[in-house]
């Protein structure tokens, strides 16, 4: 790993430590990140805004998969047949 913070982030799969809670709920998580994710289920924040509808998503990998929508894109496609 590049980074010490990186090593740390990944042992926790190996252990199971989840240091991070919610206070609104049980949860707990392995990064900060997630937890910060999870917390706008409480908070009702959609910071990530579609350009073509007013739409609006919690984390970024959703407003990208709802903009395929707009854009036609389908970046999956089946190997036996031409789907």
């Amino acid at each position: 790993f590049m980074y010490k913070q990186t090593l740390i982030m990944h042992q926790r799969v190996h252990t199971g430590e989840r240091p991070f809670a919610c206070a609104h709920c049980p949860k707990v998580f392995r990064d900060k990140h997630a937890l910060t994710e999870h917390q706008r289920v409480h908070t009702g924040e959609r910071p990530f805004a579609c350009a073509h509808c007013p739409k609006a998503f919690r984390d970024k990998k959703t407003l990208t998969e709802h903009q395929w929508i707009h854009t036609g894109e389908r970046p999956f496609a089946c190997t036996s047949c031409p789907k």
